[in-house]
């Protein structure tokens, strides 16, 4: 149907457009939205600023495990939050009390999303993303298919397109670039990526990741790379390779939006304003929500300060930080044993302990076992 359309001159995706890629928006209305980000932010980093390097490293810890669980999520892959989170505190050289199981694919995502934010100021590169690329997909696999790995997709079986829904109702969202123009499509992407173009540094940020997404240059991990490509912008207009903050949990939270304006953008005009709308709204929401990741890391701060003459064991210093990191479900003692590695009479010693010291309380409500949780203190 697509070529069928394109034969008769019909123009259906932003890519065809005779202008392309002019992108236009209308700064007078954008104005608002980039003045409430910058408020927010300052808002974030006055805070950040009264609570020390420790917890600064703890935050950004807790921001970049989010981004790079969240980003997966998006495309329906579900990472270990514990392997994530010791995979980025080993590199950044953070403490975090133990070292959970090396797990590839994490460690392929965390390389990619801490280059692109770490190493912000330096050019983006075909290479670069060939490198992210090839770190999305050690194994060269994509679930069971091979892939072109780190290297521009090719066009063998068929045209890049975006589709939902069972076979035999397939809808497509977008269909992308044939590959034989991607080779100058993306030279001129990383050209103006790298170069002083004038907009103000958040709004190319989210242009950066639609032209990216537009392209979809690789045979799988595009909207992976979008994001790490937009972080990347989004740490330059910041200035500083530490995150605090995360657009890939926002965008997770709110992925029908992201979908919806995505197709509608696709098949609209260059004039690209509601979309900047959408990306600066969105992004002014994540930072808001960062608030929340920085009330959870100074409470975590706090309990360990009062906490610091407790003779602890490492299984009970484990569990109490996977409570204060947000521990899902109901913690019971057979849980304690699972996840320390103990058995069940070692389990409840530990919760006893903690029971006397203040630190655990039973969780309210019957049922078949008794929950456990954080006392307030």
């Amino acid at each position: 149907m697509f070529n069928l359309r394109m034969g008769s001159g019909e123009k259906l995706y932003i890519w065809q457009a005779d202008d392309w890629p002019d992108w236009r928006y209308d700064l007078s209305i954008l104005a608002g939205p980039l003045a409430d980000v910058s408020r927010a932010q300052g808002l974030l980093l006055g805070r950040l600023a009264d609570v020390g390097m420790a917890l600064r490293d703890q935050a950004s810890l807790a921001a970049l495990t989010e981004d790079v669980v969240k980003t997966s999520e998006i495309e329906g892959e579900v990472l270990n939050v514990e392997s994530v989170r010791s995979s980025i505190a080993r590199r950044l050289g953070v403490d975090i009390g133990g070292v959970a199981p090396v797990d590839r694919r994490v460690d392929g995502v965390v390389d990619m999303v801490l280059d692109a934010t770490s190493r912000s100021v330096e050019p983006l590169t075909a290479e670069r993303l060939f490198g992210w690329h090839a770190a999305l997909f050690p194994t060269g696999y994509s679930g069971m298919s091979r892939i072109a790995v780190g290297q521009w997709r090719g066009d063998a079986d068929g045209p890049m397109q975006v589709v939902s829904g069972p076979m035999g109702r397939r809808r497509i969202h977008f269909q992308a670039p044939p590959a034989d123009v991607l080779a100058a499509e993306t030279a001129r992407f990383l050209a103006w990526a790298n170069a002083e173009t004038g907009e103000p540094a958040l709004v190319k940020a989210g242009l950066a990741h639609l032209w990216f997404v537009t392209l979809h240059p690789f045979d799988d991990g595009n909207g992976r790379i979008a994001r790490a490509v937009g972080d990347l912008f989004l740490a330059r207009a910041d200035g500083s390779p530490q995150r605090f903050y995360s657009l890939s949990a926002q965008i997770q939270r709110e992925r029908r939006d992201y979908y919806d304006v995505l197709e509608r953008t696709q098949k609209g005009a260059l004039d690209v304003t509601d979309w900047l709308l959408w990306f600066l709204g969105t992004l002014g929401r994540a930072v808001t929500s960062a608030q929340a990741t920085l009330d959870s890391v100074l409470v975590k701060a706090r309990f360990w300060q009062r906490s610091a003459g407790s003779a602890l064991n490492e299984r009970q210093v484990k569990l109490l930080n996977r409570l204060l990191d947000g521990f899902e479900g109901k913690l019971t003692s057979s849980k304690w044993a699972a996840i320390a590695k103990c058995s069940p009479d070692t389990a409840l010693r530990d919760i006893t302990q903690l029971l006397g010291l203040g630190m655990l309380k039973k969780s309210p409500g019957g049922g078949r076992s008794t929950g456990y949780e954080l006392a307030e203190q």
